[in-house]
């Protein structure tokens, strides 16, 4: 759970669409970037794949037409982390409640794999008075 009382912060809305999860990704890439995590960093690396994962959910599984998807950072460098947050309005359309195996031959299906292994924690909550947020938290240090 974030701690730090002051946390960095950057939210902003994106268009439901494949052009907008990859604005999302950059917009991550620039937030950690200002909060002194270069591109080419392993934190800045991990959190925009992880953003642009479930950025790619939220347009492909959570789009309802005429409604953007939004994204929040909270940086908390206290607990050593990086939360992301990606809202959608798709209140019916829920993430599995254990991570999803794809099939090996399988062309998608692994996104919530990979935010898994690349997360400390990850998971999903309704958003009022519509929609569900899908979030997960980035170690700022590698652990492995």
């Amino acid at each position: 759970m974030l701690t730090e009382p002051l946390a960095p912060t950057a939210a902003a809305q994106f268009p439901s669409s494949p052009h907008g999860a990859r604005l999302a990704r950059r917009f991550a890439v620039r937030c950690l970037e200002g909060w002194g995590h270069p591109p080419a960093s392993d934190v800045s690396c991990t959190v925009a794949l992880v953003v642009g994962e479930l950025a790619a959910n939220a347009v492909r599984h959570g789009h309802v037409p005429g409604r953007d998807f939004g994204v929040r950072l909270v940086l908390d460098r206290t607990a050593g982390l990086v939360r992301a947050e990606v809202a959608d309005a798709a209140s019916d359309k829920r993430p599995p409640l254990a991570t999803p195996v794809a099939p090996p031959e399988g062309e998608s299906g692994r996104g919530l794999l990979l935010v898994d292994v690349l997360a400390e924690r990850w998971g999903w909550e309704p958003r009022e008075p519509v929609g569900k947020t899908v979030w997960a938290e980035c170690a700022l240090v590698s652990t492995g």
